[in-house]
């Protein structure tokens, strides 16, 4: 088992077959499909990609729970599907550079989309990915269309280092210099980790 981390409004949890199906569900709609990218997948795909995102490590998958969804008390380990929400993902898969991490968040519930559960979620597997592989330089790529996704990243200190026309997709950085690091930890506050 992975680890979980606690925020104020969230807690990540490592992507479990537990979670598969709700996953699954929330990937037929096209407007995640959409906003992601992603093709559909059927539901024996989709219980595939996530034994990857478990063995593979340059890949680093957290589900988003919503801490006011949790049915009783947080048990790390347990998958508290009641409470899933959308998912925080992280890549290090640039072969010239494995210290760049490509971080993509989902919201995919629209009841808890605006309340800052992204933000945080963002946030959290920045500092995560800092202190736990060692990333100095962050990329996401968002669809020129999703402009949430993009003022929210933009909020966070990444600026636009590229913009594809045809992809229709934005490329932005975040360097992650001595400063930025403190800034995000503080930011996170007093993240707990369970193992």
């Amino acid at each position: 088992m992975g680890v979980s981390l606690e925020g104020s409004k969230v807690i990540l949890v490592p992507y479990m077959k537990q979670h598969v199906l709700n996953y699954h569900q929330w990937m037929q709609d096209p407007f995640l499909l959409q906003t992601t990218g992603s093709d559909p997948l059927t539901l024996e795909e989709e219980y595939q990609m996530q034994l990857s995102w478990t063995q593979d490590p340059l890949k680093c998958t957290f589900i988003i729970l919503d801490k006011g969804l949790i049915s009783g008390k947080f048990n790390h380990g347990d998958p508290h599907v009641e409470a899933m929400v959308g998912d925080v993902n992280m890549y290090m898969n640039d072969l010239e550079d494995a210290q760049l991490g490509e971080i993509e968040i989902m919201i995919a519930e629209p009841k808890s989309r605006g309340k800052g559960l992204g933000k945080e979620s963002v946030l959290m597997m920045l500092a995560f990915a800092i202190e736990n592989h060692k990333i100095n330089t962050f990329r996401a790529k968002i669809g020129d269309s999703n402009e949430a996704s993009l003022n929210m990243f933009r909020k966070l200190g990444f600026k636009e280092v590229s913009h594809s026309e045809i992809f229709k997709e934005v490329t932005l950085e975040l360097p992650v210099t001595a400063e930025k690091s403190k800034e995000l930890l503080q930011l996170v506050g007093d993240m707990v980790k369970y193992s």
